[in-house]
Parts: C-alpha cells; structure tokens; sequence
C-alpha cells in the first residue's frame, strides 16, 4: 500500500509540474522557443532591409526568439490592424503612435516594468513621454515626426523672401501675408504662381493654423473643449483670407495630397503644406534623378520653414512620437512571451534604429542614436537647424493626457464635425461664422460645454 501510494503521489507530482510549466503559456520558460509578430510599414525607402538587419542581430543574443514581420502599406494598414484588434487578436508589435482607443481595448500591453534604467536614461528629454498615455508606457518612439511648411529657395528668394530669419525665429499670421503677396504672381507661361498650397482632403492645415492661435487641440490637456471662441473664427477667417487674396487656389477643395506635391514640383507654388523633414533627402533624390535623366523637371532647393503664428500668439510645432506599440492578445500567450515582445521591441528601437530618423531628417529620440549617426546627417544643415529650433516649440499631443472616452470624443468630433466643415470652408459652401457657430453647438452637444 506505501509503493502504491508514493507512486501516486510522483504521478500527482508530474502533473503539478506540467501544470505549472503551462500556466504561463508556451513561452514561460526564458529558452522555450517563441514567435513574436511584427506589423510595420515602409517607414522610409530602405526600411525592410534596415529590419531584417537589426532582427539579425537580436538573434545573436536569442536565437530562441523568431520575430516574424509583416510590410503593411499605408493605405490598408490601418484597416487590416483594426479588424485584428477589434477580434482581440494583434500582432505583438505595431508600428504607430500610441492611441487611447487602443489603452481603451485592454490589450495595449504596459510596458513599465521592463523598462530598465539604463533605457529611461538613453531617451532624450521629453521623447519616452512621447510613447506613454496618462503617465504609463505603451509604446517606444522611434523618431520625433514634426509637420512643417516647406519652401522654394529659388522662388522664396526672387521675391526678396528672408527665409533663414524665418527659419530662426519664426514669423507672425500678418508677416506671412505679407510675404505672400509677393509671391503670388502670374508667370510667363501664363500659370499661376500661388504663395501656399495645401490639399483639401485631411485635417493637417487647420490642426496646424489652430495650434499657432493658442488651441493645443479642441480639447486641452484637462478635456476643455477649445474650438468655441473667437480663436477659432480668427484661424476659420485667416484660411479663407488666403484663398481670397489668390494666395492659395480657390479650387482647394478638390486638391489631392499628390496633386499638392506636384505643384511644389512644377513651380507654381512658393510653399507647400504640410511639409515634413524628409521632403528635404526625397527632393535631394528627386534633383539626383534629374541630374541623371530619370526625371524631367527643375531641380528645388527645398526650405523647411515653420508654421506662421497668430501675431498675439505663440509659435506651436506639432509634433508627437511614431514607434512600436506593444500588444496582448485574448489567448494570453504568457508573460515570458510579453517580455520577448518587450526584447524585440527594444532591439528594433536602439542605437542603430536610429537610421530611420536619420533617413528621415527627424530629431532623433535616444542619445546613443545621437552619438552613432554624428556626422552622418542626410538633411542639408539649415534645415535640420530648422528642425531643431521647432522641436523647441513643440506642443506636446493633447491625446497623451486625456482620458480614453475624451480621447475617443475628440476623433469622433474631427472625423464628423471637423472634417466636412473645413472642406466647405475650402470650397466656399460655408463662412468661418458658419462653420464656428456649428463646431460651438456640435461641441456643446458631444463635450457638454
């Protein structure tokens, strides 16, 4: 009867074992083999090979560990990352900003706890904060994305046009008109030469105009609802003023994102909104293919040049992180598998990721990315200069701290207020007094004040 006993109890014993290796699912021992997956896109031209040496390397030290990539496209991405959240099943890793409707899902993974000492210390200041909502930490930025306005050297400076002062210390809403007018002209070709373009299909334009009146956002920081007073008419009546004066096309409406960076190309506009750091390698290309015949076209000097402020305001940079997000799914894999996700998160946000930034003419977020690619910059001097001094005006993203359910209001409140309204305002079916009233009732009627 001892015999059968004690081996009942080893029998016991061996199932308690394998019951509690399988409790932390199928990664929970740190040499078990794992499968971590990788959504990301062609964050600049050479970036599947930039990713397939840095998970070379990560597999040196885990061999254990496969990370498996997918190279979404930007048009689709999105949508196909929707679907896979909304059924509970993501990938581990993401590449994008970090969003409260993911927080509000449950399966943003936190990523406190793995964050050593030695990571917190290598980030600069103000760029980890970039990846966190309220305070805690759901993502790693890979780079600073800043929007801009970006100008023509050669036709910014026949129009006696300062624009390294501009790039230095900014300029007013009536200084930019004023430089307007003098770039608003008809050519001898008989086109027309306008002072700005921008596209009539995105939000970009008056998120950055408003930003430059004193709004962070349409809500700030506390949840306070911001496009219902005069700031906002003001912003509304500056755009309009722009087509009126034929500094920008009075056919806005119906200009597409492509249609927008093709003037710049052709000449038949000073300046092109938004414009982003990398505009300055893609037209250094863009002149290489030129010289070399691929391209018909006149080569650019492109300027990166700050938004323009409302006189009594001041100068606000929007800015924000764009990185990987990290991600549970409803079958819990574990939490040895969570820490390969951290690893491999990590190892694609390092010292040498730091390429991507470089790439694209972005600040950098990490000093050792800093300290690796000195000396090595891709932008022309004057413009990353430029980029710097706007970083110091940064306007931190709004949606970083607020609440999940504010943070969804205020997308619901761009996507169905926001968004047709500007797009009659640039089509000339509403006023500014119109479109305000409307933004402060719709307001009044999602936000409650």
């Amino acid at each position: 009867m001892k015999k059968k006993g004690l081996v009942l109890a080893m029998v016991l014993m061996m199932v308690w074992i394998t019951a509690c290796g399988n409790s932390g699912g199928a990664a929970s021992d740190p040499n078990a083999d794992d499968t971590v997956t990788v959504w990301t896109y062609p964050v600049h031209g050479t970036y599947e090979d930039e990713l397939k040496e840095l998970i070379a390397d990560f597999n040196k030290e885990h061999p254990n560990i496969t990370v498996k990539t997918e190279m979404l496209s930007w048009a689709e991405g999105p949508k196909k990352f929707d679907v896979a959240l909304n059924a509970g099943n993501p990938p581990d890793l993401y590449f994008h900003s970090v969003d409260g409707t993911y927080v509000n899902t449950g399966l943003a993974l936190e990523l406190d706890s793995y964050l050593t000492p030695e990571i917190k210390d290598d980030y600069l200041p103000g760029t980890l904060e970039l990846g966190q909502i309220q305070g805690k930490q759901y993502g790693l930025p890979l780079y600073q994305f800043q929007w801009a306005w970006g100008g023509n050297k050669r036709i910014l400076e026949e129009a006696g046009i300062d624009w390294k002062s501009i790039q230095q210390n900014g300029w007013t809403w009536s200084e930019f008109n004023e430089a307007a007018s003098k770039l608003t002209k008809t050519l001898d070709s008989g086109a027309k030469q306008y002072a700005l373009v921008t596209d009539g299909t995105s939000l970009d334009f008056i998120e950055m105009l408003s930003r430059n009146n004193g709004m962070i956002d349409v809500l700030d920081q506390e949840g306070a609802f911001q496009w219902n007073d005069g700031r906002i008419l003001d912003t509304l009546s500056f755009i309009k003023n722009l087509m009126d004066q034929g500094y920008m096309p009075k056919e806005t409406a119906a200009i597409a994102p492509a249609k927008r960076t093709d003037m710049f190309y052709a000449g038949e506009t000073a300046m092109i909104s938004k414009a982003i750091p990398y505009y300055d390698v893609m037209i250094q290309n863009r002149n290489k293919d030129i010289d070399d015949g691929k391209v018909q076209g006149e080569k650019i000097d492109f300027v990166l040049l700050p938004v323009p402020h409302n006189d009594n305001q001041q100068a606000a940079t929007t800015m924000g992180g764009e990185g990987y997000v990290a991600f549970k799914q409803k079958k819990d894999k574990g939490e040895q598998h969570d820490k390969n996700t951290f690893l491999v998160m990590e190892a694609l946000s390092g010292a040498k990721a730091g390429n991507s930034a470089n790439e694209l003419a972005l600040p950098f977020v990490r000093q050792s990315q800093v300290d690796l690619f000195a000396g090595k910059e891709l932008g022309k001097p004057d413009n990353l200069e430029a980029a710097q001094v706007m970083a110091e005006n940064i306007a931190m993203p709004v949606v970083l701290e607020l609440d999940i359910d504010k943070a969804s209001q205020q997308k619901q409140f761009k996507e169905q207020v926001v968004k047709p309204n500007i797009q009659a305002l640039f089509s000339g079916e509403k006023t500014p007094e119109q479109i305000a009233e409307d933004f402060k009732s719709k307001g009044q009627q999602m936000f409650g004040q």
